[in-house]
């Protein structure tokens, strides 16, 4: 998760969603590491295919720390769970 300070969709995702993620068939599949955008440089070991210009931004990466997709956004954690579900089914192909 690419987060920045004060930022208000961030905030209402660790508040909605960030409880119950660690508690998920999700989170065992695809770890949450909390990287903040403002902070530079960002680690060397995540190899995003566009740079990351909106907070929140999820990377989903394989084993070799390549993106295999992305949710950028947080429209509230209905959206959300249907969204990571779609990015789940690309770790499975």
């Amino acid at each position: 998760m690419f987060e920045a300070p004060r930022c208000a969709w961030c905030e209402a995702w660790t508040k909605e969603i960030g409880p119950i993620y660690p508690k998920t068939e999700e989170a065992a599949r695809a770890p949450l590491r909390r990287v903040d955008l403002t902070q530079k440089p960002l680690p060397a070991d995540i190899k995003t295919k566009e740079p990351v210009r909106m907070t929140p931004t999820f990377v989903l990466v394989d084993d070799g720390g390549e993106e295999i997709g992305r949710i950028t956004g947080y429209a509230g954690d209905e959206m959300f769970w249907w969204q990571l579900d779609n990015l789940m089914e690309a770790l499975e192909d």
